[in-house]
């Protein structure tokens, strides 16, 4: 029991020394909470105390924020002053000092009519706008008479030598200059020819465009015509342009030649002429599409650049003139009394604005120009439809040719050379008269041109049949139908007719040559072959025979019928050397063919009567009076038949 009360009393005593501990704790805190509420109440109160001072401070650092905002504003109205009196000074000194600086100052001068204008509270705001807008338009205006003048001084009329010099080598002209119309042919040498190999790939030809303007001016006639449209001045800028440039153009394709020709103009012309002025025109359109126009295209591009309508109007009422001069002259073509010869030009004209087609499109792009562009599309449309009825009036015109001049030799007639060359060159264009089918009537174009190229020689072997009844003498008819149709033959088998028309067709026509020789050989030898035949030669007593001479072949003839024989038949070849030696068998093969065909039924035939019946004769008087002619001389008479000789000639 001691033992336990021990242990008790040091925890008892831990126990009390704990409690005194907290106690002395508890009691310094509530010291502590009152020395800090203390703390509180003096701040509350110091800050109450300093709450003045605060507002006083707050209030003067506001208004140096308002100082120092005010002072940066004035010096940002005076800093646009000093710019305005600047801009002034540059624009009242004009633009011819300093352009680049003269539009710099018009752009100062912009901006501070920006500035004021939205400075509404600023007294002066109002009074310093309209006098930069007052100042604006004094600039502006001193900028319409620069561009004006700049535009002026470099816009010349091209010479056609610069003009020239701007085409392929091929193409540039060695006899057409200014004032006169082509070579002695009527033909321009530059002109559509479908035979110049270049015409055949106008696609591989570059053409570049003369500078109308030097470069070095266009960058600042952008500027000037950026400020005007800038300021409101298009139409005014459009003015300036299209007076200008519109006139140098006009003067640039007169120096070229380029006449302002009416319908009634055309009519009044001599073909020989005209053809001439058409070849002139094909040349021009190609000049002034791809070198004028291009140019003039290029320029208002660059000086319009970014103001693609302005561009496009520009340019159309710069190109009006001179388009509607240069279309006028095709259109009164197209429109003027059709005749065959007019074709190949109207394919010539044809073919060049089928050639100008793309570059028209692409240069008369925009709503401004449509009217022009659908009027070239419409001249090409017209040309097409002339050609297609002028090519039909030609089939018609062969075959009702009432031509009553007759050829007295039986040679070609002329309207076979003309047809047939007219269809030579009418292959020249096959292309082309591929198109026109194509375009007007659909389907396979070369069955169609082979068809039209065949009633074309049909119909002139019709008008050619109708002229062979002219002559009375029926050899001459055949003689000329032969010449005729083998001039048909062979030009037909040298051409690219013969691949339309066909072998067929070239052999059929070949067996009418043949048979046109062969009624020749009939009907023109008949009667003196009958001289030379045994039938008729026995009288009915048989007293006229002779027991001399050749007895076997001889035997039972009547001399005085052997020589009337000789007589006879001396007259008829005599005769016939005559005329026909005066007929005309131009085709030196056919010629020779001719006669020895005719050689080689007379000349037997003469040798073999005169081997037979010759001895009644030369046993007689004068033997020569019958016997006048060898076979050798009948054979060089014959070499001269068909040399289309005159009257003349043969009396010599």
């Amino acid at each position: 029991m001691r033992m336990a009360m021990q242990g008790v009393d040091p925890l008892s005593e831990k126990a009390a020394m704990m409690k005194e501990s907290l106690q002395k704790s508890q009691t310094i805190t509530d010291k502590v909470v009152t020395i800090l509420g203390s703390f509180d109440h003096r701040l509350s109160a110091l800050e109450t105390a300093m709450r003045p001072t605060q507002i006083r401070t707050h209030s003067i650092r506001k208004a140096h924020e308002n100082i120092d905002r005010t002072l940066k504003a004035a010096e940002v109205i005076l800093a646009h002053f000093d710019q305005y009196r600047q801009a002034e000074t540059k624009i009242l000194k004009g633009p011819h000092e300093n352009l680049e600086n003269y539009l710099e100052a018009i752009e100062r001068l912009r901006s501070n009519i920006q500035f004021f204008g939205s400075k509404k509270g600023f007294k002066s705001s109002d009074g310093v706008v309209n006098h930069a807008n007052t100042l604006l338009a004094k600039a502006i205006s001193k900028l319409e008479d620069e561009f004006k003048q700049l535009l002026s001084s470099y816009s010349k009329p091209v010479e056609p030598e610069r003009l020239f010099d701007c085409l392929p080598n091929s193409m540039r002209p060695s006899s057409l200059s200014p004032g006169r119309e082509g070579d002695s042919n009527g033909k321009n040498p530059s002109s559509n020819n479908p035979s110049d190999p270049l015409n055949n790939d106008t696609e591989s030809v570059v053409y570049t465009p003369p500078a109308l303007i030097p470069p070095r001016i266009l960058p600042l006639l952008h500027d000037l015509a950026l400020q005007m449209v800038q300021a409101g001045n298009q139409q005014q800028l459009l003015k300036i342009y299209r007076e200008t440039r519109s006139t140098v153009l006009e003067e640039s394709l007169h120096k070229l030649g380029v006449e302002k020709l009416s319908k009634d103009d055309v009519q009044k012309l001599q073909w020989e002429i005209l053809e001439a002025k058409i070849g002139n025109w094909i040349h021009f359109m190609r000049i002034a599409v791809k070198l004028l126009f291009a140019g003039e295209r290029k320029v208002c591009d660059q000086i319009f650049e970014g103001f693609d309508s302005l561009s496009d109007q520009c340019f159309a009422e710069v190109t009006t003139s001179s388009v509607s001069m240069l279309l006028s002259f095709g259109e009164a073509i197209a429109r003027s009394k059709r005749s065959p010869e007019k074709l190949f030009v109207l394919l010539d004209m044809y073919e060049i604005m089928q050639e100008l087609n793309s570059e028209i499109h692409t240069l008369f792009k925009g709503k401004a120009c449509t009217e022009m562009k659908e009027a070239a599309l419409g001249l090409t449309k017209r040309l097409a439809q002339t050609a297609q009825d002028t090519f039909g009036d030609f089939e018609e015109a062969v075959e009702k040719d009432a031509t009553k001049t007759a050829v007295s030799d039986g040679t070609v007639h002329p309207l076979t050379s003309y047809v047939i060359n007219y269809v030579k060159f009418l292959f020249d264009y096959r292309s082309t008269l591929k198109q026109l089918f194509q375009e007007f009537e659909g389907g396979d174009a070369t069955s169609q041109l082979g068809s039209v190229t065949m009633r074309i020689m049909q119909a002139l072997q019709n008008n050619l049949e109708a002229k062979s009844k002219q002559y009375r003498d029926q050899a001459l008819t055949h003689l000329f139908l032969m010449n005729n149709i083998h001039y048909i033959v062979r030009s037909v088998r040298r051409s690219e007719a013969k691949d339309l028309l066909g072998d067929d067709w070239v052999q059929r026509h070949r067996r009418i040559v043949q048979q046109n020789a062969n009624l020749y050989k009939r009907i023109a030898w008949a009667k003196i072959l009958q001289c030379l035949s045994i039938s008729g030669l026995t009288s009915s007593g048989g007293g006229g025979s002779t027991g001399g001479g050749d007895a076997g072949s001889s035997s039972g003839a009547s001399r005085a019928i052997v020589k009337d024989r000789f007589k006879t038949f001396n007259i008829m070849f005599e005769e016939l050397h005559q005329k026909q030696s005066q007929w005309a068998v131009p085709d030196t093969e056919l010629r020779e063919s001719l006669r020895l065909a005719v050689a080689e039924v007379l000349l037997p035939a003469y040798r073999s009567f005169v081997k037979r019946f010759g001895p009644l004769v030369e046993n007689g008087k004068n033997p020569q009076k019958y016997i006048k002619y060898t076979a050798e001389d009948l054979e060089r008479m014959l070499g001269e038949f068909f040399e289309g000789k005159s009257v003349n000639e043969m009396r010599r």
